[in-house]
């Protein structure tokens, strides 16, 4: 059941008592475009329900008196509450015949609304579609799809919440497999725990979207079931992995030859994987110094400059390539798909003895990295991974970069002679 709205003028007896009679309602607004009237008339007060619909018009429904003389023990007679339930009722009912559905015949569930913001996204070409349906079709409509969208309650919402962030990881399975394969989370991990939250998080954010799309659609009369649901707090803690220069260089000798530009194009532009293979000649201007990303996560375009090795590793690979060619290709020539780096990095990783296993992004996390500790400034840092702004880069690498406390503590502070001395001299770290 809904939250009842509360207004001091109208939800009692004795407060609506001491309002002057009027034709015009007194109304409280009980969700967008939908509200609640009380007519204080000359024989009592009545119920009103108010809604615009999709003409921009308003409708009307009277509900029934109030309680202002008599207990509320009929149905015809309802109290402030009763009041708001029945207006409720209506508005679900004015927004199932605004879309054409009849009474009875179709029923609004989690998946079915989840169905139509994925085909809405899609249709205005939003980016991210593709896996935000594949979660949703592993982390949500399981254990919520079939719940009708007037029965989901904030408590069942936040059930769901929390078993999500017990669930196991899910691994990648062949679509042959009868089961999917999954890891257990580590409960004595506390990084492991705060990942779950943070995945969690992420699958909650999903959900909220597609439920606010149908609200603001006029498809149901009330958000007020999710927007209570509140998400893990201090779960997504920056957290970047990075390589060192060591790191780097092994990595990329031990990549593939065919796979090795592409692994050079991400260290040496910040660019996403998707970004980098949709890249074509015309995409380098040589005397700029810079690669354009026309199509990025964002939606929008940016010019992404290139250091003198940058430069020099985009014109090798557009030499005699017609404008239309894309520049990473695979060794047959074929444009690179969805998760092809995945394999080549993992191989890569095991024959560079790096654990755990490179991916993409970390990659691009070291172009990133490598600028702030060098003392880039974060707006030029948020340019180049086409960030907003810098609040997403602070977060990441905000603490990498030099600053002005850490400066001054180190120059400052005297040593303390708090160590002993030793004539121990390191003569080789251990390689990882």
């Amino acid at each position: 059941m809904a939250r009842t709205v509360r207004n001091n003028k109208i939800d009692t007896r004795s407060a609506r008592l001491k309002l002057a009679k009027r034709r015009e309602p007194y109304w409280t607004a009980v969700s967008r475009g939908c509200a609640l009237g009380y007519r204080a008339g000359a024989k009592g007060g009545s119920w009103i329900a108010r809604n615009r619909a999709e003409d921009g018009r308003q409708r009307y429904e009277a509900l029934g008196p109030a309680d202002d003389a008599l207990e509320a023990e009929s149905p015809a007679v309802l109290s402030y509450s009763h009041a708001q339930e029945k207006a409720r009722e209506y508005f679900d009912q004015a927004a199932r015949r605004s879309t054409g559905a009849e009474e009875g015949t179709e029923k609004r569930t989690v998946a079915s609304e989840l169905k139509l913001y994925f085909e809405a996204r899609e249709a205005r070409g939003s980016k991210g579609v593709r896996v935000d349906r594949y979660v949703a079709d592993a982390r949500i409509i399981p254990d919520l799809g079939g719940v009708e969208i007037k029965k989901l309650s904030a408590g069942r919402i936040r059930e769901w919440l929390s078993k999500l962030s017990e669930a196991p990881k899910l691994l990648r399975t062949a679509k042959s497999a009868n089961h999917r394969r999954t890891r257990p989370v580590a409960e004595l991990d506390p990084d492991a725990m705060r990942a779950r939250r943070a995945t969690a998080n992420r699958v909650l954010t999903i959900l909220k979207a597609a439920l606010n799309y149908s609200f603001q659609e006029g498809r149901v009369s009330s958000d007020e079931a999710w927007r209570k649901v509140k998400p893990f707090r201090e779960a997504d803690a920056a957290v970047v992995r990075y390589l060192t220069e060591s790191e780097i260089k092994r990595i990329v000798n031990a990549s593939a030859a065919g796979f090795r530009d592409l692994v050079r194009g991400a260290l040496l532009t910040g660019c996403r994987y998707g970004e980098l293979t949709r890249m074509v000649s015309s995409d380098f201007n040589a005397e700029a110094e810079t690669v354009t990303v026309r199509l990025s996560k964002a939606g929008k375009p940016r010019h992404v400059a290139l250091t003198e090795e940058g430069t020099q590793l985009f014109k090798s690979l557009t030499a005699g390539r017609k404008p239309r060619d894309l520049i990473f290709r695979r060794p047959d020539g074929t444009p690179w798909k969805a998760s092809h780096q995945q394999r080549p990095l993992i191989d890569a990783s095991k024959r560079a003895k790096i654990e755990p296993a490179v991916t993409f992004h970390v990659l691009r996390h070291t172009y990133a990295s490598v600028l702030a500790t060098k003392g880039a400034p974060m707006g030029v840092i948020a340019a180049q991974l086409g960030h907003a702004d810098t609040r997403m880069t602070e977060k990441h690498y905000a603490h990498l970069a030099p600053n002005y406390v850490a400066t001054t503590v180190r120059a400052s502070l005297p040593k303390m002679g708090l160590l002993p001395e030793s004539n121990v001299v390191l003569l080789n770290k251990a390689k990882p």
